[in-house]
């Protein structure tokens, strides 16, 4: 159980929902309730496709690319501390202005992927199928899913009472956090190469 807990932490920080729900947010603003709730189901319908292959391929996809796994939680953890470097400063992850105008369907294929389940994410899933299964990791990446559409269909709401630094806040710790595992993947795949 303590595994989960802490999977569905590592993929609440690494999928960071609540960056995907800015620009949901921003690009659904003029959207009526009916098409902003398809929009959401899609967003998590497209990460979830892509996540579900991950979790079926991944480790066979290190095999195809004659990567061994540890080479790959190097790389992983370099995109990972990119990642937080960009979330913990305060850079934007996606220019917001640039989804305006584009349908609902385009936009929300945009969250699915690459907002939600980007490299960083796909990283983290292999490693985490690799280290604790496909049960555990599809478990974990479930459980992240549905509270991110969870938090997209309360978009209204979470805004009124979070606020856009409320909101910057939690993005700035989660990528101190997304960081950190970046440097844990680093380390730990450097330590089993040498």
């Amino acid at each position: 159980m303590d595994v989960l807990v802490q999977l569905v932490i590592l993929f609440f920080v690494i999928f960071d929902p609540l960056a995907s729900f800015t620009i949901f947010l921003t690009a659904s603003s003029s959207l009526n309730k009916k098409e902003r709730r398809r929009m959401a189901f899609l967003a998590v319908g497209v990460a979830a496709g892509l996540s579900l292959a991950v979790i079926a391929l991944g480790t066979t996809l290190l095999e195809v690319f004659s990567t061994s796994v540890d080479e790959f939680r190097v790389a992983g953890g370099l995109v990972l501390a990119m990642l937080g470097i960009r979330m913990a400063t305060g850079m934007p992850i996606a220019k917001m202005d640039s989804y305006k105008g584009d349908s609902g369907r385009a936009i929300a294929s945009i969250i699915g992927t690459p907002l939600l389940t980007g490299p960083a994410a796909i990283t983290a899933i292999m490693i985490s199928v690799y280290d604790y299964g496909h049960l555990m990791t599809g478990a974990a990446v479930g459980i992240v899913l549905l509270i991110t559409a969870a938090i997209f269909l309360l978009s209204g709401g979470i805004n009124r009472v979070m606020g856009k630094t409320g909101i910057q806040v939690m993005s700035t710790v989660l990528g101190l956090i997304t960081l950190s595992w970046g440097v844990k993947f680093i380390v730990a795949g450097l330590s089993a190469m040498f």
